[in-house]
């Protein structure tokens, strides 16, 4: 397999997009309604909205329209569908295992926060990826889709959080 700087791209910008939209435009009703878990601690948390879960996977499948288009390849909406998904998966694990580890709300945790997103958008878009873009999934993609993911994560937090979008730099 090869290292395709733009079979990179193409991959990484739905989860991305997924993952950063309902920072502007999630709220209203918690995924979890409020209920707490067998523990006794809610079971995902309120920063967790359905509002945000739609626009997160509305918003990577438009991308991934945008890069069909692009590419006169349709497979990349399919994908796209896929790999939001993922990221959104993945941040709401995310929540729900930090929840049961007693962290805040708020909190970080540099492997649930900047990472499992863009990991679960790698397992659920594999099968397609594995047939569209196989340089994606060799290993030194991989590691670049990860170390990418982490600084892109860690600087648009930051800059979410001085613009007021968010309460917390990371």
């Amino acid at each position: 397999m090869q290292f395709d700087v733009g079979a990179i791209i193409l991959f990484l910008m739905p989860p991305y997009v997924a993952n950063a939209v309902p920072v502007i435009f999630g709220g209203k009703i918690p995924i979890d309604f409020g209920i707490n878990a067998w523990d006794g601690k809610r079971l995902l948390g309120d920063g967790k909205t359905w509002r945000g879960l739609f626009v997160g996977i509305v918003g990577g499948v438009l991308v991934g329209y945008a890069e069909a288009a692009l590419t006169g390849n349709s497979v990349f909406a399919f994908l796209a569908l896929l790999t939001s998904c993922g990221a959104m998966l993945g941040d709401i694990l995310g929540s729900f295992i930090k929840r049961r580890l007693n962290y805040e709300r708020g909190r970080p945790s540099l492997f649930m926060d900047q990472l499992l997103f863009i990991i679960m958008a790698l397992i659920l878009g594999y099968p397609i990826l594995a047939q569209v873009m196989p340089g994606v999934l060799a290993l030194e993609s991989i590691g670049v889709i990860l170390v990418v993911t982490y600084v892109m994560h860690r600087v648009m937090n930051i800059i979410a959080n001085r613009l007021g979008l968010k309460k917390v730099p990371w």
